[in-house]
């Protein structure tokens, strides 16, 4: 019983990660079709919310998780059946091929022997038909030492059946109490596996987006590309460009070739992925639903809940803007306050405002540990009720027989069984009893004592925890935000630096085309285009993981999920 209301301290591992980089919060479409809990025959479409319901349903590492969750239930069921009736039924046969034997004082169980007397007149009288009274003369008791003597028969049989219920027991009404919680820290240790999940679908998810939306604008590459060598080579052969102009953009489009054929198979390799983090089978095909651009939100609007503004769009000299007001309550504080609370956030840390709306409970983690806390305590309450008494309610009732041979055994005589001389030979006799058991603890050699130290001092280490995952959260929290805001103003930087490129490429090909300008020009904007496009979507993917590890940190990611 005491085993069983051991408290299991379980930890959940982190599955695999999709590769690094971030981009903003996906909007998922309303009301979007339930996806069948097994890969459908042909093309699958696939949002991102679709994504995560299917992964959430049917990811091994979860349908494992939740297999724990029912272990956990079912250990629950043991707890409390053992407060129910115990019955138990026993039957057993036995072959006393030679019997114990034991010593029995004979002559302590009477005086001396005793004899008849008869005389010839005795006789003679008898034969006449006279009735005739015989005396009878004790004799002298003499010594008899103990003789061996063995009771019972050869063959002996029992059945009996037994019930005891539990009336009292400490450990037992401790082990109600945390049958609930233990079942509830196998809930979120599930809880957890399925924020992990939704993590790496949403990661491997908008990598995807990404490589896809990039291998259709190197698609458009290499047809502006062809358009331009084509007009190029034209030129060259009416005599008014050099072959060197020629040979050049077949070099860059030879270039852009590969680059086309590697991101194509790095956009397998995403869709890949993303099967596997699902727990897809391979096999299946599956089509992307979701748009690179719906997966986007406003960037203005996030920072503005991350308390900070644009680096190129205002915020003084420290780049911060107002907390939004929907956040927090707007309190009045001093310029020094404000100040600090700038110093705070260029740190990478929470101001006081954003400190005092985090709340650590919507971590999973700090859930979880509060639930092991409270089995904790539980344990350590166990390990006292050791001390208390025991109380059981027994009954018992069977019969038992015996007999020189099987056959005569399992004849089974009742009282009612006479021998053909008329004597009684019953073979099986009935007994039963009812009673109380009460088991007291006196002294075990002081081993509670010491189970009651480890369990206080199990406790103390979770109490101390809560400080050492209080300073990682505040951590993760502040890395999040940093990396986060970092994304953002490169995503800012790309976007004005990719707007550039395509302006300078626009004017070189204008200029070339109206023979103003080189195709040394051309081919040198085409390259730097093409960096800042890759630049750009990576940055777009920065944005969108950093994203996602933003809400995880904040413990907003498994609510998103569930919407």
């Amino acid at each position: 019983m005491k085993n069983n209301l051991r408290v299991m301290l379980l930890a959940a591992g982190p599955g695999l990660l999709a590769p690094a980089g971030a981009a903003l919060a996906q909007t998922a479409p309303a009301q979007q079709p339930a996806l069948a809990t097994s890969a459908a025959v042909g093309l699958m479409p696939l949002s991102l919310q679709q994504a995560i319901d299917y992964a959430v349903k049917n990811k091994a590492s979860l349908l494992s998780t939740r297999l724990n969750e029912q272990t956990a239930r079912a250990k629950v069921g043991e707890i409390k059946a053992a407060g129910l009736p115990q019955v138990n039924v026993a039957a057993n046969v036995a072959d006393n091929f030679k019997l114990q034997k034991s010593l029995v004082d004979f002559g302590a169980l009477g005086g001396g022997s005793s004899a008849t007397t008869l005389t010839q007149a005795d006789i003679a009288a008898a034969q006449s038909g006279r009735t005739v009274n015989l005396g009878t003369v004790t004799l002298p008791s003499e010594p008899v030492p103990p003789q061996a003597f063995a009771f019972g028969l050869q063959w002996a049989g029992n059945t009996s059946a037994s019930v005891s219920q539990l009336l009292f027991d400490g450990s037992y009404l401790i082990g109600l109490k945390a049958a609930k919680v233990y079942e509830e820290l196998a809930k979120k240790q599930t809880q957890q596996a399925e924020i992990d999940v939704v993590e790496q679908v949403s990661k491997a998810y908008y990598s995807t987006l990404v490589a896809r939306a990039r291998l259709a604008l190197l698609a458009r590459n290499v047809q502006r590309l062809d358009t331009v060598l084509y007009q190029t080579n034209e030129t060259f052969k009416a005599g008014f460009a050099e072959k060197l102009d020629v040979q050049r953009l077949q070099v860059q489009r030879n270039n852009l070739l590969v680059e086309q054929q590697k991101a194509q198979r790095l956009t397998e390799l995403s869709v890949a992925l993303l099967k596997f983090q699902m727990g897809l089978p391979q096999s299946q095909t599956v089509q992307l639903t979701d748009s690179l651009g719906a997966a986007v939100v406003d960037a203005g609007a996030l920072r503005q809940r991350l308390g900070v503004a644009s680096a190129t769009t205002g915020g003084g000299v420290s780049g911060l803007g107002g907390v939004p007001t929907g956040m927090v309550p707007i309190s009045t504080s001093t310029d020094a306050q404000r100040q600090q609370d700038q110093q705070t956030a260029l740190s990478g840390a929470r101001t006081g405002q954003l400190a005092a709306a985090f709340n650590y409970n919507n971590r999973i983690e700090f859930s979880t540990l509060e639930t092991q806390q409270a089995l904790a305590g539980l344990d350590l309450a166990n390990r006292r009720a050791g001390a208390y008494p025991r109380l059981l309610a027994t009954a018992a009732y069977g019969f038992s027989g015996s007999a020189k041979n099987p056959g005569d055994l399992f004849a089974f005589r009742g009282p009612d069984s006479r021998a053909a001389n008329g004597f009684p030979n019953q073979n099986w006799f009935g007994f039963g009893n009812v009673g109380l058991s009460l088991q007291i603890p006196v002294f075990d050699g002081f081993r509670r004592k010491y189970q009651v130290q480890q369990a206080r001092i199990a406790q103390q280490s979770i109490e101390k925890g809560f400080e050492t995952l209080r300073q990682s959260i505040d951590l993760q929290d502040a890395q999040s935000r940093t990396t986060l805001i970092n994304a953002l103003d490169v995503l800012d930087n790309q976007k004005a630096n990719l707007d550039l490129a395509a302006d300078v490429a626009r004017v070189s090909r204008i200029k070339f085309q109206e023979g103003v300008g080189s195709n040394l020009e051309v081919v040198t904007a085409e390259t730097s285009l093409r960096e800042a496009q890759t630049n750009y979507y990576a940055a777009i993917y920065d944005v969108l993981v950093a994203k996602v590890d933003r809400d995880k940190a904040t413990g907003e990611l498994y609510t998103q999920a569930k919407k």
